[in-house]
């Protein structure tokens, strides 16, 4: 149990995490304002040092599956009648983005977006093919956040192609599905490639939130059984994350009804039955999230609760302790004076009687303070 908490505890108490989660939300401008429109430059973050590229090109027969070909093997597909997929990781060699472009015949403001991260998640129809943006998130267990990333996805008539920032991606079980022999997905087109790609994406969201839900769970039984504050410290990170997890995939119901309801011919009356499917998983998705700040939230007013609570125990027992001892101090200040004409204080029965009185007063005020129900 310790051994998960220092997951989160570390980055969620630095005061430089706080800065790093606003930067995850502002995006930064990097183009001139009032640069001409279609201008392909990389806006983001460099995450890999060399760009990669791979495609698989197939049909149900035959099947073609480089793993770093040149670019102009990739243009040459443009041409062929099988289904090809072109995957690249990078996004900061332009000139590769502008070639690929050219080649396929996209509009430059395609290629502009491209390269721009920061992108809600949408979709733009154009005469010959279709462009998706859409968030990629990964749970990031060593420094215990989501990581996002945009996925931009061009679905051509007989191509697509992905660009992803990083390494690494959720698509290895499609791969997979292609390089079997017989599968659904090598029948197919290209536009059941897309949505194979984009329901791959959507189905890993319910793995990073259901990372975050292990770790509400743990954080839940610890504020019931001893709130700490590095217990809010935690809540207040996941808050954030879950801020994070929202902006990025709330447009995504729109993009995909959009998708659904689109009436371009690259996408067959089959398809859009799955794409109905992934939009409906969208929406669970949704419904989960904000469950789950539902669930935070809840627990940062529990954690508020629970330490009111114990601070007014703590104080209610002072104060009984306070409230007995109050007419005992009283006795033994009157009985503390130095006056000679108290006879009382020259009896041999004094002193006992009264400790007795002091005995059964406190004893008495015990019993009302029971009788009331503040013991």
């Amino acid at each position: 149990m310790a051994k998960k908490r220092t997951h989160l505890i570390p980055h969620a108490i630095n005061p430089l995490r706080r800065m790093r989660v606003v930067g995850r939300l502002v995006r930064r401008v990097v183009k001139k304002p009032g640069s001409s429109p279609g201008i392909v430059v990389h806006t983001g973050e460099r995450k890999v040092e060399k760009v990669r590229i791979r495609f698989l090109d197939f049909d149900d027969q035959h099947l073609n599956d480089a793993e770093r070909p040149t670019i102009d093997e990739c243009l040459d597909l443009r041409d062929l009648p099988t289904v090809s997929w072109i995957n690249v990781d990078g996004l900061h060699e332009v000139d590769l983005i502008r070639r690929l472009g050219e080649r396929f015949g996209w509009h430059p403001l395609v290629m502009e977006d491209i390269a721009s991260t920061g992108q809600r998640a949408k979709i733009e129809e154009y005469a010959e093919y279709v462009y998706v943006v859409l968030p990629m998130l990964s749970w990031n267990a060593e420094r215990g956040h989501v990581d996002a990333e945009q996925l931009s996805l061009v679905l051509g008539e007989n191509y697509v192609v992905t660009f992803q920032e990083r390494y690494g991606d959720v698509f290895e079980g499609v791969r997979e599905r292609i390089r079997s022999t017989g599968t659904r997905i090598r029948a197919r087109g290209p536009d059941y490639l897309a949505y194979a790609l984009i329901d791959a994406v959507v189905d890993h969201y319910f793995q990073v939130l259901e990372t975050i839900g292990d770790h509400t769970e743990r954080l839940e039984e610890q504020v019931l059984d001893e709130p700490r504050e590095e217990i809010m410290h935690e809540l207040h990170h996941l808050k954030r994350e879950l801020i994070t997890v929202r902006r990025s995939i709330w447009p995504l119901r729109e993009t995909l009804g959009s998708l659904q309801r689109s009436e371009t011919k690259l996408f067959t009356d089959q398809t859009r039955l799955f794409i109905r499917d992934v939009h409906d998983h969208a929406v669970q998705v949704l419904d989960t999230l904000e469950a789950l700040r539902d669930v935070v939230g809840g627990m940062i007013d529990l954690y508020l609760s629970s330490v009111s609570f114990r601070t007014n125990e703590i104080m209610k027992v002072l104060t009984i302790m306070a409230s007995i001892f109050i007419p005992l101090t009283f006795l033994a200040g009157v009985y503390g004076m130095n006056f000679d004409d108290m006879p009382e204080l020259h009896l041999s029965w004094a002193y006992p009687t009264l400790v007795g009185v002091m005995i059964v007063v406190a004893a008495g005020m015990v019993l009302y303070f029971r009788r009331k129900g503040w013991l």
